[in-house]
C-alpha cells in the first residue's frame, strides 16, 4: 500500500516523498480507518485525502465551506487530468442535476460540496447512487461551536454516513483546540479514529509583536531589513490601497488585494506576486487561502486578527519552505480597544437579527415559505442604505444567520460562464436548420469546446466567441440567452459579486428559530478569543511559540529562541553576564590601583566609556560599593 501511495504522489503531484505525518495519514484513510488530521498551515492537508482517493475505486466526497478554495482545488485537479467537480451556492438546479448525474455515471474522482447542500433531497437521492470511496471534511473545526468559525450545516454531515457506511471519513483542520478536537470526533461520529496531530511549533518562524504608533514606518523598516516576498495584512479594503501606495513611494514594489476587486485584477495581481514581479501583497484576509507560495519571508499584520486561530493561519503563510522567516504583529493600544469592542458587538440582539432577516426578505421580495437554496447578488452598501441600518451590526447579524444555517453569505468570487447542451446532436442539427442565424454560434461552440458540451457544463468565454464570430460581446450573450430560452442549452452567466443564499424556505421573521442559548455561548466564546489574542500581544515574558502551543492544547516547555521574547530574554541574560564580569573587573582594578579616574578605571577594566559602563559605575556607587572623591577619583568603599 505504501508503494502505491508513493506512486500516486509521484504520478499526479510530482513529489518523491511525503511531508512529515502525511504518509501515516494517507495510509490510515487508505486502510478504511476514520481519521482526524490536525496539520498547521502549509502542512499539505489536501494531499492527505487526494492521494488515498486516487488509490481507491469510486468518488471522494469533499465537504468544504469555502467556495474559492473548492474552485481552486477543482481547477488544480483538472490541470492534472483528474476528473473533479463542485456544487456550491449560486448554481442553478439544472447545472447541479447534471453534475450529480456525472458523478454517478461518469468516472469522477472528486465531488466538492458546501455543507448546506448535504440536506437537499436532490443531493441525497444522487448521493445514494454514487460509488463513494471516502468522505473528506475540510475545515473540520467549523463543526464545533467552541471553534472560531462555527457553521451549523456541518452538524448534518454525520447524517449522510448511513447511505455509505463502508466509506471512511477523514476530518482535516489547520487549527483546533482540545475542546474543538473532541467536538470534531463526537459530532462527526468518527469510529475509533486514528488521530494525527502535527506540532503547532514552526521552528523556522520568528514571531514578534511591536507596539508602535507609526505602523507603516515600522513595516518599511522590516521590509528593508528582511528581503524576499511578503504579505502585509490589514483589516479594511481602503487600507490595502493606501499602504501599497506608501510602500511604492519608498521604492518597495507592492500590489493591493481585496474581495472587492474584479476577478481579472485579482488574478493578475496574484500572478505578479507569485512569480516575484511584485514583492509585497498588501491584502485583507481574503488573500492567502489555498495559495501555496513557499518562499514568503515575512508576514506583517497591521491590525489585530479576531482570534489566535486566524493569526496563526495567516502568519503561517510565511516560511513554508522551512527556511528562516519572520511574522510581525504591529499594534497599539487603540487596536486592543477596537478588537475587544468588536467582540462585544459580534453577536447583535436577537430582535435586531430578526429585523435584518425581515429586511433581507423584503429586499429580494421573498415570500414566506419560498426561495429554498435560492441565491441573490448582494450589495450590502445598497442594503443598509435602503433600510437605514448600521454596517457592522448588520454584517454581524448576517454572520450569525450564516452560523445558524439560515443563510450562506459569501464574499465575491469569480465563477465563469458555463454552458451545456440539453438536446442530442440530431435534434441540435434540426434546430440549426430551423434557426439559421444561430447556426454560426453553434458551430463555433462545437469547434471550441467539442462533444463534452453534451455531457457536462463547460466554462466558456463570451469575449472569445464574439471575436471569432466578429460580433459584439453583448450580441453573443443575447444569442446564448435566446438558445437558453428555447431549451437548447443551459447557459449560466458568469458571477463575480457577493451573494446571499437562503438555505431554508423563508421564515416569518418573528418565527425564525434562532438557537438563543447557542448564540449567547458563541458571543461569550468570541469575547474570550479576543481576550486571548490581546493576552498574546501583551505577554512579553513567555516565548511566543510556547504561548501558541499552550493555546492549542499542546503541552510543551519548548523555548523557540528566535521570537522577540526569546531574543529579548537572551539579550537581558547576556547583558547581566556582561554586567557581572565588568563589576568584577572594576573591583579587581581598584584593588590594584586603590584610586583611579573614571576614564582610567574603565580602560583598566577593559570597558568602553559608554552609557552601559557608566551606568554600572553609578549603580555600584548607589549600592555603596564604590565612592567618588571631590577630585573625581574612584575608590572601593571599605
Amino acid at each position: 500500500m505504501k508503494e502505491q501511495a508513493l506512486q500516486v504522489l509521484k504520478q499526479y503531484f510530482g513529489f518523491n516523498d511525503f511531508r512529515p505525518l502525511q504518509e501515516d495519514i494517507v495510509l490510515s484513510i487508505a486502510s478504511d480507518k476514520d481519521t482526524l488530521a490536525l496539520l498547521p498551515t502549509g502542512g499539505g492537508k489536501s494531499i492527505c485525502f487526494q492521494v488515498p482517493a486516487l488509490m481507491k475505486e469510486g468518488i471522494c466526497l469533499v465537504v468544504s465551506p469555502l467556495i474559492a478554495l473548492m474552485k481552486d482545488q477543482v481547477d488544480a485537479l483538472k490541470r492534472k487530468s483528474i476528473l473533479a467537480t463542485a456544487v456550491y451556492s449560486g448554481m442553478g438546479k439544472r447545472e447541479i442535476d447534471t453534475i450529480l448525474d456525472n458523478c454517478i455515471y461518469g468516472n469522477y474522482k472528486f465531488l466538492y460540496v458546501s455543507p448546506e447542500r448535504l440536506k437537499t433531497d436532490l443531493f441525497i437521492e444522487r448521493f445514494k447512487q454514487m460509488k463513494v470511496s471516502m468522505i473528506a471534511v475540510d475545515e473540520a473545526h467549523c463543526i464545533s461551536q467552541w471553534g472560531y468559525d462555527f457553521r451549523k450545516p456541518y452538524l448534518d454531515i454525520a447524517e449522510i454516513r448511513p447511505h455509505h457506511p463502508q466509506a471512511p471519513i477523514i476530518a482535516l483542520t489547520a487549527s483546533a483546540t482540545l475542546a474543538v478536537k473532541k467536538d470534531i470526533i463526537e459530532k462527526l461520529q468518527l469510529q475509533k479514529p486514528q488521530v494525527f496531530v502535527k506540532s503547532f511549533a514552526r521552528s523556522n518562524l520568528s514571531y514578534a509583536v511591536r507596539f508602535v504608533e507609526n505602523k507603516i514606518e515600522m513595516a518599511v523598516k522590516i521590509l528593508q531589513k528582511v528581503p524576499g516576498a511578503s504579505i502585509v495584512y490589514v483589516r479594511n479594503r481602503k487600507g490595502t490601497k493606501d499602504i501599497a501606495t506608501a510602500l511604492h513611494s519608498v521604492g518597495i514594489s507592492a500590489h493591493f488585494y481585496h474581495a472587492g476587486l474584479d476577478n481579472k485584477a485579482r488574478d493578475a495581481r496574484q500572478q505578479d506576486w507569485m512569480t516575484g514581479k511584485v514583492r509585497v501583497m498588501v491584502a485583507t484576509n481574503a488573500f492567502g487561502m489555498g495559495i501555496d507560495k513557499p518562499d514568503v519571508r515575512s508576514v506583517i499584520h497591521l491590525d489585530l486578527p479576531e482570534n489566535l486561530e486566524n493569526y496563526y493561519q495567516e502568519a503561517g503563510r510565511a516560511g513554508r519552505d522551512e527556511l528562516k522567516s519572520y511574522t510581525v504583529l504591529l499594534i497599539n493600544e487603540n487596536d486592543i480597544k477596537t478588537i475587544l469592542e468588536r467582540a462585544d458587538i459580534a453577536y447583535p440582539p436577537i430582535d435586531f437579527i430578526r429585523k435584518v432577516y425581515q429586511s433581507l426578505a423584503n429586499f429580494f421580495r421573498v415570500a414566506v415559505g419560498s426561495s429554498l437554496m435560492s441565491s441573490y447578488d448582494f450589495d450590502i452598501s445598497e442594503f443598509i442604505k435602503t433600510y437605514q441600518l448600521e454596517l457592522m451590526p448588520t454584517y454581524n447579524a448576517l454572520k450569525v444567520m450564516q452560523e445558524e444555517g439560515f443563510l450562506d453569505l459569501n464574499e465575491s468570487f469569480f465563477s465563469p460562464s458555463s454552458l451545456h447542451f440539453l438536446i442530442d446532436q440530431s435534434k441540435l442539427y434540426e434546430f440549426q436548420i430551423a434557426n439559421a442565424k444561430l447556426d454560426p454560434l453553434i458551430k463555433v461552440l462545437l469547434r471550441m469546446y467539442g462533444g463534452e458540451l453534451f455531457s457536462t457544463y463547460i466554462s466558456i468565454q463570451e469575449e472569445k466567441l464574439a471575436q471569432i464570430l466578429n460580433i459584439s460581446q453583448s450580441e453573443a450573450v443575447k444569442a446564448l440567452g435566446l438558445m437558453d430560452q428555447f431549451g437548447v442549452i443551459a447557459y449560466n452567466k458568469r458571477k463575480e459579486k457577493p451573494q446571499v443564499t437562503f438555505l431554508t424556505p423563508r421564515y416569518d421573521a418573528a418565527q425564525l428559530p434562532l438557537d438563543v442559548r447557542r448564540i449567547k455561548e458563541r458571543s461569550a466564546n468570541s469575547k474570550e478569543k479576543a481576550e486571548s489574542i490581546v493576552g498574546y500581544a501583551r505577554n512579553d515574558k513567555l516565548c511566543r511559540t510556547n504561548q501558541l502551543l499552550h493555546y492549542f492544547g499542546e503541552e510543551s516547555d519548548m523555548i523557540c529562541g528566535v521570537c522577540d521574547v526569546c531574543v529579548a530574554i537572551r539579550k537581558e541574560k547576556r547583558k547581566a553576564e556582561l554586567e557581572t564580569k565588568l563589576r568584577l573587573r572594576i573591583v579587581e582594578a581598584l584593588h590594584k590601583e586603590k584610586t583611579m579616574s573614571m576614564e582610567e578605571l574603565l580602560s583598566e577594566a577593559g570597558a568602553n566609556n559608554d552609557t552601559f559602563s557608566v551606568g554600572i559605575l553609578r549603580e555600584m556607587e548607589d549600592e555603596g560599593l564604590i565612592e567618588t572623591s571631590e577630585e573625581g577619583k574612584i575608590k572601593l568603599n571599605n
